[in-house]
């Protein structure tokens, strides 16, 4: 696909519906007691994923539209599972499944074979989990076993290996608790509380008992992480400017938004409460981008928009320096890496470093050059962003790997 340059981008949008809040709706409430409605439901493939998982496993889910209606399996069936390209699918169910008394496999693609999963069979094991993996990635094989609660400090933040221990603590005796060193988002702990579990934040500190859920309709807000490419399509276009609508605004994941008014974008927001998560209408003006640094701190909260605040800090006037994100090397691609091959082809002066980047800002991007998305829907997204703010555009390989998480993104942004 090419990627013809914008010469403005004045316009009111709504974004894809948020995928981490999508998957854990459909997933907690697959094991809960009821029927539960998902609104707004977002239906990429990583999504799709999750909802075939859940029916292997018993669950009764029936699919109208952005509609999703989840009646809760009274146990779990044995299930060799396909998570697709899913880790978020394949990291929580390896926690849901531990202690669910089911013999399971839950394999997925290439790029899912080739991410780590020790970080989550590690823990689990620790609590009495019978799970092995291969080589420490998928296929993960799950048998029946009796789980203990365990306190446990995680070596760095995630909220997927977070959130692997909390479910399995629903089926271990004592109280299962987990400490991060930041703060990573909190869906899973809020939709928990929802449901009805005995879920407890203390500081950096999470704690979860034994118990069973009971099924809560779910409307499901638009993708923050989403969102923030449309705010950056707007933040390198001349003159640009866009309000998103309806946009998630749980302060574990608008890190990308402070950044981008920490540059110098005029961003302003209309938020607002009325379920389990806030949400609100946000609108980004473009303005002349100053550089900024981001730290290992600010990292959980903006870890899928580190690729798209590179691209716009090839916008800026000086030095960007992005630290403390080794993550992103075991994201659907070496994000490090293909982040900076993909703005070097546009003419972007990048060099990647062993936890992220330097991005040395002159103010735009030529293009004229070629972008192999890597099969990494980030990647492709943020090539499309870097592309519209420059001077000749870009050609995208492997452009349609972006419905993983925003399916219809290319009639919105193009």
């Amino acid at each position: 696909m090419f990627v013809k340059p914008l010469k403005n981008f004045d316009r009111t949008l709504e974004t894809a519906p948020d995928k981490s809040i999508t998957h854990r709706a459909v997933m907690f409430n697959a094991f809960a007691r009821g029927t539960a409605v998902v609104t707004n439901a977002l239906l990429g493939e990583d999504c799709l994923s999750t909802i075939a998982c859940m029916r292997a496993l018993g669950a009764d889910i029936s699919v109208d539209g952005s509609t999703v209606r989840v009646t809760g399996a009274p146990a779990f069936r044995d299930a060799a599972l396909y998570a697709g390209n899913s880790g978020t699918t394949t990291r929580l169910l390896a926690g849901l499944l531990a202690g669910m008394g089911v013999t399971a496999s839950i394999d997925g693609d290439a790029s899912l074979r080739s991410r780590p999963m020790r970080r989550v069979t590690e823990p689990l094991t620790a609590m009495g989990a019978d799970i092995t993996s291969t080589d420490g990635k998928a296929p993960l094989y799950i048998k029946p076993a009796s789980l203990r609660g365990i306190d446990y400090k995680m070596p760095v933040a995630s909220a997927q290996v977070k959130s692997a221990i909390l479910l399995a603590g629903l089926h271990a005796s004592g109280v299962t608790r987990v400490t991060e060193p930041v703060r990573s988002r909190d869906h899973t702990e809020l939709m928990l509380r929802a449901m009805g579990a005995d879920v407890r934040a203390d500081g950096l500190t999470v704690s979860v008992r034994a118990g069973d859920l009971v099924s809560a309709d779910v409307e499901v807000p638009g993708d923050a992480s989403s969102a923030a490419f449309l705010l950056g399509a707007a933040a390198v276009v001349k003159g640009g400017r866009v309000t998103v609508k309806r946009v998630g605004l749980n302060p574990t994941r608008t890190g990308a938004f402070e950044v981008l008014r920490r540059m110098g974008a005029d961003i302003t927001v209309d938020s607002r409460s009325d379920g389990v998560e806030p949400y609100g209408d946000i609108t980004l003006s473009q303005a002349p981008l100053s550089p900024f640094e981001i730290t290992a701190e600010e990292v959980p909260s903006l870890i899928d928009e580190l690729p798209l605040l590179a691209a716009v800090a090839c916008y800026a006037e000086g030095t960007s320096v992005i630290g403390g994100a080794a993550e992103l090397k075991v994201k659907e691609s070496d994000r490090i890496a293909t982040t900076a091959e993909a703005l070097r082809a546009l003419g972007g002066d990048v060099t990647p470093t062993d936890d992220g980047m330097i991005i040395r800002g002159r103010g735009g991007l030529k293009g004229g050059g070629k972008v192999n998305a890597r099969l990494d829907h980030r990647i492709a997204m943020t090539a499309a962003v870097a592309a519209l703010g420059s001077e000749l555009g870009c050609e995208i390989e492997g452009a349609e790997t972006a419905a993983v998480s925003y399916p219809g993104f290319w009639e919105i942004i193009c």
